[in-house]
């Protein structure tokens, strides 16, 4: 990979930089900062950011400048998640799904009309998107979802639940992968809603986790009537519409994430230096130094992973099964960090709160970590693309075949 950048990408990112510098909220960074706690507060505190971004088209870069972005490239985009991290700026939170997973979709199947319906209030977050295609009987395996929409119509009769919809509670709108044909093969019987969480026949009930929050949801949908209107592109095509989804579900955020980790493995080292064990520092401990030279090495593949997916995105266009290795490594390279993180504050590591080390922030990130292995595709779904893609294994149905229809 060409790591040089052109003069128009140096002049983008010292754009970026001075936007951020400008624009940060009041005291972020500084001890006296008040970090939004609860879920309620970090939805309040994303919507103000993320408005603000909004407002100075900094949300939806990479959107074609006819509907709102401003055409970014593959290497802006970079840039902008690179700068980002390095500021240390708030992440984008609360609408990570209409920006990045709503917007792409509409985009390349929506009719002319849901474009220049739901493409402008997602870039000026004036509506939130949640994404209903988990199951309690399909998540890792899409294809069997069993949401029934009944086609009587001019519209749709929805029944069934979704499970782990992250927002769904506060969402305005949701992408709703749905069963409308039971005779056909089952990828092939699935339709893509776009439905409006206001209407009558949709429970969403927070489940709580074990951080304490709340951002998952299971939603249940009883006789929900949804417009045919709501419909994306044509019917019983859900499944190549969910593809295009999930295809922009990792993105390029992934070296902006390598600095953010690089971020927090700093705050750990300074952790280690200001805290004492067998009377000496745990930086200087023969244990814990090994340990921590061993986090900053994983850290270092992690970011040659990352260059290589770029490499070959770049080169060939389009996400592959790099993307794969990368989401299954650092997912669960955050979990060593965060556990060694904890190892090293001791019992004082465990504990959350203004006055815990580190605010808390060694508890909450290995909690965390734990959603992270499942957040936009579980380990198991990526080591069963790894093993069938790139290793050349055998498909799951060889050794468990499944009834035809």
């Amino acid at each position: 990979m060409d790591l040089s950048q052109s003069p128009s990408e140096q002049s983008f990112r010292a754009e970026v930089r001075a936007w951020i510098e400008k624009n940060l909220p009041e005291g972020w960074g500084t001890p006296a900062f008040k970090d939004p706690r609860t879920f309620e507060e970090r939805v309040a505190f994303s919507k103000e950011w993320e408005a603000k971004l909004a407002k100075d088209g900094w949300v939806g870069i990479h959107w074609p400048k006819e509907y709102g972005g401003r055409g970014a490239t593959y290497m802006e985009q970079i840039i902008f998640h690179e700068e980002m991290a390095r500021a240390r700026a708030p992440q984008l939170f609360i609408n990570f799904v209409g920006t990045n997973l709503a917007g792409p979709t509409i985009m390349a199947h929506g009719s002319e009309e849901q474009k220049q319906r739901y493409l402008p209030p997602i870039l000026s977050m004036e509506e939130v998107w949640c994404q209903g295609f988990s199951e309690p009987n399909a998540g890792s395996d899409l294809a069997n979802v069993q949401t029934r929409a009944e086609d009587r119509g001019d519209h749709f009769v929805v029944n069934g639940q979704k499970i782990w919809t992250s927002f769904a509670h506060v969402a305005d709108w949701c992408l709703l992968l749905c069963r409308t044909d039971t005779s056909v093969a089952k990828h092939k019987g699935l339709s893509y809603l776009l439905v409006d969480m206001k209407l009558p026949g949709i429970d969403p009930r927070p489940l709580k986790q074990i951080t304490g929050d709340a951002e998952f949801n299971e939603v249940f949908f009883t006789d929900c009537v949804v417009p045919k209107e709501y419909l994306l592109g044509e019917m019983n095509m859900g499944w190549t519409y969910a593809n295009t989804t999930l295809s922009h579900e990792r993105g390029p955020a992934f070296l902006g994430h390598q600095i953010r980790f690089r971020n927090v493995l700093l705050d750990l080292f300074k952790a280690a230096q200001n805290t004492k064990r067998d009377g000496i520092p745990v930086s200087e401990h023969p244990v814990f130094r090994q340990k921590l030279a061993g986090a900053y090495a994983e850290l270092e593949i992690m970011r040659y992973i990352g260059l290589r997916n770029i490499t070959s995105i770049l080169k060939h266009g389009r996400p592959g099964t790099e993307g794969s290795v990368a989401k299954l490594y650092w997912s669960h390279m955050v979990r060593r960090m965060q556990e060694l993180a904890l190892s090293v504050g001791g019992p004082a590591g465990a504990l959350d709160g203004e006055d815990a080390m580190g605010r808390g922030q060694w508890q909450r990130g290995y909690l965390m970590s734990f959603a992270q292995t499942i957040a936009a595709g579980s380990s198991e779904i990526q080591k069963n693309i790894i093993s069938e893609r790139v290793l050349g294994m055998p498909r799951g149905e060889t050794w468990a075949p499944r009834e035809k229809r």
